[in-house]
C-alpha cells in the first residue's frame, strides 16, 4: 500500500459555473505525484497543490515521447457519494502500454488506491449537475535529462483532475465521421495499442482534414492494407449490420478500451451477436446501400456513447438509421451511464466507490 502524504493548498480556487465546464478546461486544487528511479523504485507519494512541473529542459520525455496516460471518471451518484467505473482495468492498461513504451508501471492496487486518494481530497469538485463528472488523467513520464536514445533512470506518475461536462458541445446527437484513406495511424508491432502521446499527435491532421470538409472525427483503416476498420481519434467504433455488431479486434493496432469492454459485455449479456473480426470499409459502405448498416456509434471515457449519423469514405457518403439514435445505441447509453451515475444497479460489479 502507498504511503501518501497531503499538502492542503492556502489558496483554492473558485469552483466553476456546473453549467458551463467543457471538457479539459478547468482543473482541481491538487495533484497526485510519485517518483520513481531504478534505486528506489516508487517512493515519495504525495497530493500537492496543483502547480507547474518544473523539469530539466533535456528531460527525455520532450525529445523521444517518453510518457503514457490513462482517462477515466469520477462520478456523484444520487445520493451524494463518488464512485468510479472499473478503475482496475484502466491500471491493467496502463501497465500493457507502459511495458510496450519501456516505462515503471504501478502495481494495479498501488494505481486505484492513487486514483481513489486524489479524488477523495479534491472530492468537493465532483460536480452535481446532471451529465457531469469528475475526469481523471493518471499519465507517467520519464524525467531524466539525457539526449542519448535509451530508457530513462527516472520517472514520475501524476494524476490531474479536471470537472467536466458533456464530451461533445452538441450532446448525444450523431456526428458525421471522415473515412481516412491517406494518413496511417496505426501498424502491427507498433504502439497503436497503447495509450501513449505520440499516436494522437500522428492522429491530429487527419482530423484537421476532416473538420476543413465538415466532419467532426476521423475513422481509422488498417495501416497495411487501407482496407479495414478500426478505430475512430478518440474512440472505439461499433457497427450494426443486419443484427450483429461488429468491432475491430484489440490485437495490436486498436486501444482496448474501457468502455468499449463493457458494451461487448452488455452486448452478449443482451443475446446481441458481436463479432470481433476485422470488417473491411467496403463492406460497411455495401450494408449502408443494401439498407443493412443499422446503427453505428463510438465509444470511449469521454464521450461514453456518441452515435454516427454519417460516414463519408473516397466521396461516398452513408447515411444512418436516417440520422437518429438507433435502439441499441441508446440502450448501451442509457445502461452504461445508469451504472456510471448510479442510478441503475450495479449488476455486474464495475463501480468501485471513493471512501
Amino acid at each position: 500500500m502507498l504511503q501518501i502524504t497531503t499538502q492542503r493548498t492556502t489558496t483554492p480556487k473558485a469552483k466553476p459555473d456546473e453549467s458551463s465546464l467543457g471538457f479539459g478546461v478547468h482543473y482541481t486544487d491538487h495533484m497526485l505525484i510519485i517518483d520513481h528511479d531504478e534505486e528506489q523504485g516508487w517512493h515519495d507519494a504525495r497530493i500537492v497543490p496543483y502547480q507547474p512541473l518544473e523539469l530539466d529542459p533535456a528531460a527525455m520525455v520532450f525529445h523521444y515521447a517518453m510518457e503514457s496516460f490513462e482517462g477515466l471518471k469520477a462520478y456523484r451518484t444520487p445520493d451524494g457519494s463518488i464512485q468510479l467505473f472499473r478503475p482496475d482495468k484502466n491500471a491493467q492498461r496502463m501497465i500493457n502500454t507502459n511495458h510496450r513504451m519501456c516505462l515503471p508501471s504501478l502495481p494495479v492496487e498501488d494505481f486505484v488506491q492513487a486514483v481513489k486518494a486524489i479524488v477523495s481530497f479534491d472530492q468537493d469538485w465532483v460536480p452535481h449537475a446532471e451529465g457531469t463528472s469528475l475526469y481523471i488523467r493518471p499519465f507517467v513520464i520519464a524525467t531524466e535529462p539525457h539526449l542519448g536514445v535509451r530508457t530513462s533512470r527516472t520517472h514520475k506518475f501524476i494524476i490531474v483532475c479536471s470537472p467536466v461536462g458533456a464530451y461533445y458541445s452538441t450532446g448525444i446527437n450523431p456526428v458525421k465521421i471522415f473515412v481516412e484513406d491517406e494518413y496511417t495511424r496505426a501498424c502491427p508491432g507498433g504502439t497503436g495499442f497503447t495509450k501513449c502521446g505520440g499516436n494522437y499527435a500522428a492522429s491530429l491532421i487527419s482530423q484537421v482534414k476532416a473538420h476543413e470538409l465538415g466532419y467532426e472525427q476521423t475513422l481509422w483503416l488498417d495501416g497495411v492494407e487501407h482496407k479495414y476498420v478500426e478505430e475512430v481519434g478518440s474512440m472505439n467504433c461499433f457497427f450494426k449490420i443486419d443484427g450483429t455488431v461488429y468491432t475491430a479486434p484489440t490485437v495490436g493496432t486498436v486501444l482496448p478500451g474501457v468502455t468499449r469492454m463493457s458494451c461487448i459485455e452488455l452486448l452478449k449479456h443482451w443475446g446481441i451477436p458481436v463479432s470481433e473480426e476485422r470488417l473491411p470499409i467496403a463492406d460497411v459502405m455495401k450494408a449502408s446501400h443494401d439498407g443493412k448498416l443499422e446503427e453505428v456509434f463510438g465509444t470511449g471515457t469521454a464521450a461514453v456513447i456518441s452515435p454516427v449519423g454519417e460516414l463519408r469514405y473516397e466521396g461516398d457518403v452513408a447515411h444512418i438509421n436516417n440520422g437518429e439514435i438507433g435502439e441499441v445505441t441508446h440502450k448501451l447509453y442509457n445502461t452504461l451511464t445508469g451504472i456510471q451515475w448510479g442510478k441503475l444497479p450495479d449488476e455486474l460489479g464495475w463501480t468501485v466507490k471513493v471512501d
